[in-house]
């Protein structure tokens, strides 16, 4: 116990304010001598040697506490005549020593002002122990700490304190990243692009917000998928777009009914997901991929390219994506890093001309001056040793395996109740319903502890469908075996 024995002026107990740093300790032990009483406003304080002398303690840890005291308002300090008890204190109880905000400080519950209607509720959180088929969402317990570990502890030895510090173009991303995917992009995707004409950004939902910030003017149209993804359809809807959903079959987008869409009057862009259409599953046809490049170039609309899976095709290669067609500049190319490695690492990309760039890090730079530089560079460097590329190999067995037992396990227990075609890539299954209610069905999986997504989800109207989107990449297979068992439980 320390005393602070400060004859004649006052005798306090610097440990009953209980831990902590002991600078912070001494002050709240002086504030509370004053607010007492026992010291009074004008009253001479003992200089920071002699207290610290008396106490036993560094004289610096004096002159922080007296430094505190001054920055609640609890002394003044003379030049060169020493510390003094402020003839006007500040409220009773210091806001920086109490334990407890009083009641009447506590943040309003309301605002004062129009903020206009609430958001939409979003999903609860599911109960633990519950088994859910997320659409498109990886495993994040198969992510290679060790390699990540590595990988970070190397960026921060070559370049910690430049990395932690601003930087002008960091609203691009790290150079040795944007780099990489330039090559990776190339190698895999067939793209032909230049670092110059890559985006890092914060998951490919960011990059959705940044083009839809940059290119729509509030009223104008864009072209979706009807089903497609909501969270894309939301940020188009932020920036002012007038959504036109467009059908989507067999072969993709319907670029036939785009094409009257585009003769009724102008539109902005149309945001596609070609490769394994989101939730369908299903891969855009040729002939349509072809048409839609040739209605963007002539009507001159962007089309927003969301490759989310391209890695994961797993009979046959992989479709190229339309921007490795593309000869007059008109798509922007979406692409996700958080879904080969896990979501919480948030990266995604944009590839498109550079002047779409400039723009897209204009907006970016506005509400995130820079991204994470030391993940950015931890993830150049598993691209640069080989590993990403091993893990992509690794994860694309994987999730064939997990595909093939969701598939086998609904034929066991549900194969007179759904259809469904198994996929060529993509970390989802589509499956009809027929003669179900799936959102009761949906319901009532719930309390068997287990969850999918209804098609009323993925539709621009809301409608009721009997269809169901099951994702199988982020649950092993027990869990999916399990999961399957739990849905069949409940169905009437």
């Amino acid at each position: 116990m320390y005393q602070l024995r400060m004859r004649p002026v006052f005798a306090i107990d610097a440990h009953a304010a209980g831990p902590g740093p002991m600078f912070l300790r001494i002050a709240y032990a002086v504030a509370e001598d004053i607010r007492r009483g026992r010291l009074r406003p004008g009253a001479r304080l003992p200089g920071s040697r002699a207290l610290a002398d008396s106490l036993g303690v560094h004289r610096n840890t004096v002159v922080a506490a007296y430094a505190e005291l001054a920055a609640e308002g609890w002394v003044k300090t003379r030049a060169g005549g020493g510390t003094f008890v402020s003839d006007e204190l500040p409220e009773p109880t210091p806001k920086s020593f109490s334990r407890r905000a009083p009641a009447r400080e506590r943040i309003p519950s309301a605002p004062g002002f129009d903020i206009g209607p609430p958001p939409a509720r979003r999903t609860p959180a599911m109960p633990p122990g519950t088994l859910a088929l997320q659409s498109g969402v990886p495993d994040p317990r198969l992510v290679p700490h060790a390699a990540l570990a590595r990988a970070y502890r190397r960026a921060m030895r070559r370049a910690g304190p430049n990395l932690l510090d601003y930087h002008d173009d960091g609203a691009y991303g790290h150079p040795a990243l944007r780099a990489g995917i330039a090559a990776w992009i190339a190698r895999a995707r067939g793209i032909a692009a230049g670092p110059e004409a890559v985006l890092v950004t914060r998951g490919s939902q960011m990059a959705i917000a940044l083009a839809a910030a940059a290119l729509i003017r509030p009223g104008q149209s864009v072209a979706i998928e009807e089903l497609g993804y909501r969270a894309a359809w939301r940020a188009l809807e932020r920036a002012g777009a007038k959504l036109v959903p467009i059908r989507v079959d067999r072969g993709g987008l319907d670029t036939a009914e785009l094409a009257r869409l585009c003769r009724r009057g102008p539109i902005r862009a149309v945001y596609v997901t070609p490769h394994h259409q989101y939730p369908t599953t299903v891969a855009m046809a040729p002939a349509r991929r072809l048409a839609l490049l040739e209605l963007a170039a002539r009507h001159r609309f962007a089309v927003l390219e969301d490759d989310y899976d391209h890695e994961f095709h797993y009979d046959g290669r992989p479709i190229l994506p339309l921007a490795s067609a593309d000869t007059a500049g008109v798509v922007i190319y979406i692409g996700s890093l958080s879904k080969i490695l896990a979501p919480g690492l948030r990266l995604g990309f944009a590839v498109a001309p550079q002047p779409v760039i400039d723009r897209l890090a204009e907006e970016r730079h506005v509400i995130d001056r820079q991204g994470d530089l030391v993940l950015e560079a931890a993830v150049a460097e598993l691209m640069e040793d080989g590993e990403l590329a091993q893990h992509v190999r690794r994860m694309r067995n994987v999730y064939r395996e997990r595909r093939d037992v969701l598939a086998d396990a609904l034929r066991r227990r549900l194969g007179r109740r759904i259809k469904f075609e198994v996929p060529r890539g993509g970390m989802s299954l589509w499956c009809h319903a027929p003669g179900i209610d799936v959102a009761a069905w949906r319901r009532r999986a719930a309390a068997h502890a287990v969850s999918f997504a209804a098609a009323r989800h993925f539709s621009f109207r809301a409608e009721t469908l009997p269809f169901l989107h099951l994702g199988f990449a982020s649950l092993a297979p027990d869990e999916l075996e399990e999961a399957v068992r739990r849905m069949a439980a409940a169905l009437p």
